[in-house]
């Protein structure tokens, strides 16, 4: 791998571009609501900024592209999940939020189900987005980490400092004019990917060609346990690689933890119209698609190219080499940052690598402001909201500085899913019954509900089920609703 000072240069200069905006976006913010939601003012693509800005993070470039060296096309899930979950937002729920009188999704379980619900689900809630924020900072750790040859804690440390400045001065409106920016580099940088892994591969079979011959042509086959040509289509080619249960699960997880994230509902009601906020959610979702499939691409040209240090270790136990032609990676993470550096031009490459690190940036900031306006609106409740606001957002930061150590060796997508599931089952249900079923069902069972949903989704992630953790959760909280159901006599 070799930096050379076109890398350099491209991704200084993008950073500045976005801590810029971020900085001068200060100036929009007079008060709290202002922070928060940018004041009803914003328009289509500002709308759409803030929900990519966030949406389309490290875990959906960085992590897609490691999940998809590891198992194919089926970590297009994440994004698939993300572009229906937009859709859903926009057709469904854009109306009934914007006419709620709410600033934030447990205000409106509150007024509905009371306050012991709205503090679980906020504290809950805001556990999912942390978990996220850990996954971003991950991503761009492993980004700095390829690029500077730097430990571990020194990139999670510049990470965490980068996405606090971008939006404790802004907010809202950091996350969306950022995003409108973001929107225009990362759409040019995905497409530049996924033409230069067609063009080098020569084509999608080409590329599916060249990973079955490092995978069974090579001494690699010993240690990755794939010996025919079938067991290379079902695991890289099988958009269910990682079986039905789970990778409908995933897609699940991310399309209800969208409609249960706080962030994308301060983007909503950021829109000045109900018509632009829904226009600012599809745009959304019809942009999220081709980013996501151009990093499964590189993910896979990668793994038809390189194999990881974990790989090599287990070869070299068993006395083999690797031929002279294959590269190495010290984890599965770095094959979007890795791709960039070797085998894109220098000067696109720099603007690449700007332009991730930017998408990470502005992911890991947007949940942080999410997060951080559940903790003050619905937990801590100060006088001055905008100092909290901030300091909360500092605390967060270091909190997921310290936490992400030890999660180093996960998929990233793994806590993306795990993220939006702990979103799902603290705030989708009652959210939903709030907005469309209001006087439907008693609030104690409501309350009892996110608990048990949370706890039997954390269950199902620690044991072995056949069906995923989500539907075990998800199951779990709409049964305990049910229980609560008020009968005509009882409504009467």
């Amino acid at each position: 791998m070799s930096i050379s000072i076109y890398h350099i240069l491209g991704l200084i200069l993008a950073v500045a571009l976005i801590e810029t905006v971020g900085i001068l976006s200060v100036r929009k913010v007079k008060n709290a609501n202002d922070f928060n939601t940018g004041g009803g003012r914003a328009g289509t693509w500002v709308v759409a900024g803030a929900i990519i800005g966030t949406l389309v993070g490290g875990q959906s470039t960085v992590g897609t592209a490691q999940l998809a060296f590891s198992f194919g096309i089926s970590a297009w899930w994440f994004t698939l999940g993300m572009a229906l979950g937009c859709v859903a937002l926009a057709i469904g729920y854009v109306v009934p939020l914007r006419h709620s009188g709410s600033t934030t999704l447990l205000e409106i379980v509150r007024k509905e189900y009371g306050r012991k619900a709205e503090m679980t689900g906020s504290v809950l809630c805001s556990l999912g987005m942390f978990i996220s924020i850990i996954a971003q900072v991950l991503s761009a750790a492993a980004l700095l980490m390829t690029l500077f040859n730097i430990p571990f804690w020194v990139s999670a440390v510049i990470s965490a400092i980068i996405m606090t400045l971008y939006v404790v001065f802004g907010g809202l409106w950091s996350a969306g004019i950022g995003g409108v920016v973001k929107i225009i580099l990362l759409c040019l940088s995905a497409l530049a990917a996924g033409v230069i892994v067609l063009v080098l591969s020569k084509g999608y079979t080409g590329l599916i060609d060249s990973i079955k011959g490092i995978l069974l042509h090579t001494d690699i086959q010993l240690v990755d346990g794939l010996n025919t040509v079938g067991d290379v289509n079902a695991k890289y080619q099988n958009i269910f690689a990682r079986g039905i249960s789970k990778d409908a699960g995933s897609c699940l997880s991310v399309i209800l933890g969208v409609l249960s994230t706080q962030t994308y509902a301060q983007a909503i009601w950021s829109g000045r119209s109900d018509s632009v906020a829904r226009r600012g959610a599809m745009i959304s979702a019809l942009i999220s698609i081709p980013i996501g499939f151009a990093c499964v691409m590189v993910g896979m040209y990668m793994r038809a190219h390189y194999i990881t240090i974990e790989e090599l270790n287990a070869l070299n136990i068993i006395g083999k080499d690797i031929p002279e032609d294959i590269g190495i990676m010290t984890s599965s993470a770095q094959a979007f940052p890795m791709f960039v550096t070797n085998h894109m031009p220098k000067f696109i490459g720099g603007l690449v690598l700007g332009t991730l690190l930017i998408t990470i940036i502005i992911g890991g900031s947007g949940l942080t402001l999410g997060a951080s306006t559940i903790l003050v609106k619905d937990v801590f409740k100060p006088k001055n909201n905008l100092a909290v606001s901030r300091l909360t957002i500092v605390g967060i930061q270091i909190l997921a500085f310290v936490v992400a150590s030890s999660f180093s060796g996960r998929y990233i997508n793994d806590l993306g899913f795990l993220s939006m599931g702990l979103r799902t089952t603290a705030t989708f249900v009652p959210l939903t019954l709030a907005l469309f079923f209001p006087g439907r069902f008693k609030p104690k069972w409501v309350f009892f509900s996110i608990i048990f949903g949370t706890a039997c989704l954390i269950f199902g992630e620690f044991v072995s089920l056949p069906v995923d953790s989500i539907y075990v959760g998800l199951l779990g909280s709409i049964l305990c609703c049910l229980l609560g159901l008020k009968n005509d006599k009882i409504r009467n």
